[in-house]
Formats: C-alpha cells, sequence, structure tokens
C-alpha cells in the first residue's frame, strides 16, 4: 500500500489498521483519495474567488478570519493564519492598498492598531459567498441531519489535526 498513483504516495496503513479488516482499510484509502480531492478542489476555488478580486488566496482567507473575528491586531491575524509577524505586515500593507481593510486605532488601548473590514468594498466577495452557502445548503437536502452531525465531527477532528500539524511544520 505504499506504492505511488497518479495522485500521489498511498499512505502505508500496516500496523495501524488491523490487517484482517480489508474493509475498513480500503474506506480510509478511499478518504484519503476524497480528502486529497477536496483539498485540492478548495484550493483552486479559493484560488479563483481571490484572483477574480485582485487577490490572492492568503488575502482571501485574511479576510474570512476578519469577518468571523472582526478587528483584528496584527498578531492576533499572525496567531490565526500562523504567518510570521513580517508577512502578516506585508498582507496588512496590500489588503490596506487594495482598501479592503484599514487600520483603526484600538477602543481601549491608544497604543494598538486593528484591522478591520471595509465592508462596502468587499460585499461582492462576500455576496458570492452568500450564493455559494445557498448552493451547499441545497446539495446538502440528500444527508440526514445525523449525517451531517457526523460529517461536522469528522472536519472538527482534522481541522484540529491540521493546526496542529501546521503548527509543527512552522516550529
Amino acid at each position: 500500500m505504499s506504492s505511488d498513483t497518479a495522485s500521489g504516495p498511498v499512505p502505508n496503513l500496516e500496523g495501524v489498521v488491523p490487517a484482517d479488516d480489508k474493509q475498513r482499510a480500503d474506506t480510509l484509502l478511499r478518504l484519503f483519495t476524497a480528502g486529497r480531492e477536496n483539498s485540492g478542489a478548495t484550493v483552486m476555488f479559493h484560488t479563483a474567488v481571490a484572483a477574480r478580486q485582485g487577490l490572492n488566496p492568503t488575502e482571501t482567507k485574511a479576510l474570512d478570519f476578519l469577518e468571523r473575528h472582526g478587528p483584528l491586531t496584527a498578531k492576533e491575524l499572525a496567531e490565526l493564519t500562523r504567518l510570521a509577524p513580517a508577512s502578516v505586515t506585508g498582507l496588512v500593507d496590500r489588503l490596506v492598498a487594495k482598501d479592503v481593510v484599514r487600520r483603526v486605532k484600538h477602543p481601549t488601548d491608544k497604543r494598538r492598531v486593528l484591522v478591520e473590514l471595509n465592508r462596502e468594498k468587499i460585499a461582492e466577495l462576500f455576496g458570492f459567498f452568500e450564493d455559494y452557502a445557498r448552493e451547499v445548503t441545497k446539495r446538502c437536502e440528500v444527508f440526514t441531519t445525523e449525517e451531517l452531525e457526523t460529517v461536522i465531527r469528522f472536519l472538527e477532528v482534522m481541522t484540529e489535526h491540521q493546526r496542529e500539524a501546521a503548527a509543527r511544520l512552522a516550529e
């Protein structure tokens, strides 16, 4: 199971999955393949969305963090993105130059600066995601609520694993 395929290396499940559980091993391999396909489609989707807005994928993800968390300091943005502080400074500079964010004084600590969204400038971008969310909701009609709960649980576990793996790579 460690040979390469056209889509890349196949994980070696020896010692992880009992040798007599072929169905589980086959299912895990299908899961790895589906995950890789989904990851590739996600990256390409976000690249296309970003390009349409004159942004790069990192910039759109930074906007997503600001949308979900509200105004953030550069340090907080660095922690969320796992980017180096100097990289975040460059990222924020680019976003300010594109007029999609602005730097504002912190409401309680005048020494600190927050990065906040310029909602008027990104309305089209977020409008696209609202349409996309409606399409996803329609596609989810074929799944029961319980099935969706299982998917959510899986994604939460895998997201935490991916964050931990990214943190190890950043060390």
